[in-house]
């Protein structure tokens, strides 16, 4: 009889589809879990000297899906009482940096985090800082004090939470809030209530600890600065670490106690609290799809830097998880994200894939 197949290695097939995508000169890891096996596959180098080959430790700038850690950093304060969901911008805010708009004291944190605030997609005045560096670094010019003068400049385009409006500026404002709420910097915030206790170890913000040198159309990129919104996209991590985010989001007690903040704050961000008109449901931080007479229901997020891309998602029944980074930036044809959702359906069992296009951190 011949020898049974290998999971492991059936599973690191499936892998490779995803990174067939791109061309033979960029670095890339492409990692799944599903039915109790974990596959991990790396192509490439951290840079183009072709001197450090790319491994599941390889930190990714991961642009937007930052936004999925901070809206976890919201639900466990909610959970410990430090701030509410339903907390208006009225409460947290001094009125004159408030947008001269009669919905605007009504946004909440909620809506922030599941991008109904209303609130423009960049925060006024950003663009102008960000056209000496766009190519390079866009975000690195807008200063932090600067944040809440252009809130004031804002006007919201709908009454929050009546329609959904990709925000970055929203959700880098939701990270300053809770960040002056805790006096300590987004960093330190996260990492003493996400990434510690879920042990977390290559995941950060900071830009000077090693990582991989990204890419826009062949030419280096420098590290990815955001100093006035870190919470809307300035993390790092490897593919080990978001394997293990991933399944602690599928399996809550894997990772945390039952009745641990933390692990009610994993339950609180799967759960769905709005719809997109004629499109997914929307979670803290995570986009959530089910298809009509199709389970089980997909939960994603994508990301992009001026040098890197990323996508991470996950099925909670059955468990799937799937990880793919790349220290490439996203063209106007690259099909990384979509063959990474696609290998997402095919693991969870969605008959086919339905194309997908996420916004992301890049302006």
């Amino acid at each position: 009889m011949p020898p049974a197949p290998d999971p492991a290695r059936l599973l690191t097939g499936r892998l490779e589809p995803v990174a067939n995508v791109l061309g033979d000169r960029a670095g890339l890891v492409v990692a799944a879990y599903t039915a109790g096996e974990t596959a991990t596959l790396c192509r490439g180098f951290t840079d183009r000297t072709g001197t450090v080959p790319v491994t599941d430790r390889t930190r990714f700038e991961l642009g937007s899906v930052t936004k999925t850690f901070t809206s976890l950093l919201l639900a466990d304060l909610a959970v410990r009482g430090t701030v509410r969901l339903d907390d208006p911008l009225s409460a947290r805010i001094p009125v004159r940096s408030l947008p001269r708009s009669p919905v605007a004291a009504d946004i909440t944190l909620e809506h922030l985090a599941t991008h109904t605030s209303g609130l423009p997609r960049l925060p006024p005045g950003l663009l102008r800082t960000a056209l000496p560096s766009w190519t390079t670094n866009p975000y690195q010019a807008y200063p932090p004090d600067a944040l809440l003068d252009s809130l004031a400049r804002s006007r919201p385009r709908h009454t929050p939470g009546t329609r959904v409006r990709y925000s970055n500026f929203g959700v880098g404002l939701l990270g300053r809030l809770l960040t002056e709420q805790a006096a300590t910097g987004y960093g330190a915030l996260l990492r003493a209530h996400v990434l510690e206790p879920l042990a977390l170890t290559d995941t950060t913000a900071d830009a000077a600890e090693p990582q991989a040198t990204g890419h826009w159309h062949g030419r280096p990129r420098p590290p990815f600065l955001i100093p006035a919104m870190p919470a809307a996209g300035a993390l790092r991590s490897s593919a080990r670490d978001l394997l293990r985010y991933l399944r602690g989001l599928i399996a809550p007690h894997t990772t945390t106690p039952p009745g641990d903040p933390l692990n009610l704050a994993l339950h609180e961000v799967a759960r769905a609290r709005r719809r997109a008109p004629d499109g997914p449901e929307l979670c803290l931080g995570w986009t959530r799809r089910v298809r009509p007479g199709h389970a089980p229901a997909l939960y994603f997020h994508s990301g992009a830097t001026r040098g890197f891309t990323a996508f991470i998602g996950f099925s909670q029944e059955p468990a799937v998880a799937v990880v793919a980074l790349t220290n490439t930036a996203p063209g106007p044809h690259s099909r990384f994200v979509q063959a990474a959702y696609q290998l997402l359906g095919d693991l969870a069992r969605e008959p086919g894939g339905r194309r997908y296009f996420e916004d992301t951190d890049t302006p």
